[in-house]
Order: C-alpha cells, then sequence, then structure tokens
C-alpha cells in the first residue's frame, strides 16, 4: 500500500486529489495539511511513501517543508513531490535542490497524478528527459559554488560512473545513455544507481543538480 501525504492550503485540491487517490486499492491518503509546519508533523506521524506538497503556502512553504523532510533521518523514506500552479519555475528548481523527487502542475490528468504517486513510491525521480532539459537551459546557468567540486564524492566514481552521470545531466533517457555509451539500458540503471549512492544523491533529479554545481558538466552560457 503506498501512503500518500497531501499538504496544499486550498482545501478543494485537496479534496480532489484525495478523491482520486482514495480509489485506488493501492494507494492511502494517510493525512492533510494546510501548511507546511502541518505537514512536516504528520510527515513524522505517518511516514508517508509519498508527500504531495504545495511550494507556496503560508506559516513553512514547500521549499522549506522540503528542506525539514529531507534533513531528518526519520524521514528518509518520505519522496516529496512538489505541487505547483505554474509548471517549471525557478520556485521548483529551488525545491528540487532542496531533495524534491520531482513536480507536478495542479491541473494535472487523473491519469498522470496516479501514475506520479506510483513512481515517486518507487523512489524513481519525476523528471523526464524534456523537463531535465528546461532545468539545464533555464537554471542550470547560473554561477558554480566555489569549491562545489571539492568533497562531493565524484572522485568516488568510477568512469564509466562519471559519463553515465554527465549524459543524466544533458537530459538523456537510459535508452540514449545505453546508445551513447554501448551498454544495455539494464548496465546504464546500474551505473547510474551506484553513482547517486555514491553521491548520496536521493534521485536522478539530485544527480542533475549535483553534476552541474560540482562541475563535472559545465553551465551553458545564456
Amino acid at each position: 500500500m503506498i501512503r500518500v501525504l497531501l499538504v496544499d492550503d486550498q482545501p478543494l485540491l485537496r479534496s480532489g486529489f484525495r478523491a482520486l487517490l482514495d480509489i485506488e486499492a493501492d494507494i492511502e491518503v494517510v493525512g492533510e495539511a494546510g501548511d507546511g509546519r502541518e505537514g512536516l508533523a504528520l510527515a513524522k506521524k505517518h511516514l508517508p511513501d509519498v508527500a504531495l506538497i504545495d511550494i507556496q503556502m503560508p506559516v513553512v512553504d514547500g521549499i522549506e517543508a522540503t528542506r525539514l523532510i529531507v534533513a531528518d533521518p526519520a524521514l528518509a523514506g518520505v519522496h516529496v513531490v512538489i505541487l505547483t500552479n505554474y509548471g517549471f519555475d525557478e520556485y521548483v528548481f529551488n525545491a528540487l535542490r532542496a531533495g524534491a523527487a520531482g513536480f507536478l502542475v495542479k491541473d494535472i490528468v487523473p491519469e498522470d497524478l496516479l501514475h506520479a504517486v506510483r513512481v515517486a513510491a518507487r523512489g524513481d525521480a519525476l523528471l523526464a528527459p524534456s523537463i531535465t532539459r528546461k532545468l539545464i537551459n533555464r537554471y542550470v546557468t547560473q554561477p558554480l559554488h566555489t569549491g562545489a567540486g571539492a568533497g562531493t564524492g565524484l572522485e568516488e566514481l568510477t568512469s564509466r560512473e562519471r559519463e553515465a552521470v554527465a549524459l543524466v545531466a544533458q537530459g538523456l533517457s537510459n535508452d540514449q545513455i545505453a546508445d551513447h555509451m554501448v551498454i544495455s539500458p539494464l548496465t546504464v540503471k546500474t551505473h547510474i544507481n551506484r553513482a547517486m549512492t555514491k553521491l548520496h544523491a536521493r534521485d536522478r533529479a539530485q544527480l542533475v543538480v549535483l553534476a552541474y554545481e560540482s562541475g563535472l558538466v559545465a553551465p551553458r552560457n545564456r
């Protein structure tokens, strides 16, 4: 059973999402919150598999709520998915930096919502290659942090793992990476999973951010 926490300051939206999720045999909504502080408390109480969190809320916003959840070892199994009205923007990018597994727009069709919850519960990132490219083109062009490459764990990666991570950061899918590296998609997945473990990245989204911040891949010039 996939346990879901809904955190949004719009009761009508929470009710609509709950109605869609609760009719699924493998999904259970374990709680609802109207702000990030209450959402964090309910996450600690219920330990959901997936927390759907609005990015803009009173008291504690979605970015800070995400940061607090990710920082708590007791909540390591909680996968945060950010909800937004506006699609991919700087707020969403900041949430990904904070540790969110991905994001959804609030007008998502029911089938896509259900798919997204199941994908997030598996621990996979909700970042299609097209979204990854948007992330790269629009927001990973800002200057790298000074000394960001030091202490990131990149030195622990094998050459093939580094190559796979660099290709992920360029927006390629596993199949495209497999073609580029002349290996199987399963081997690609193995390389990426090992790199995520060594770099302490929760998911593919964080792997992309880390690849740029560490200098493994150079940002594009505007």
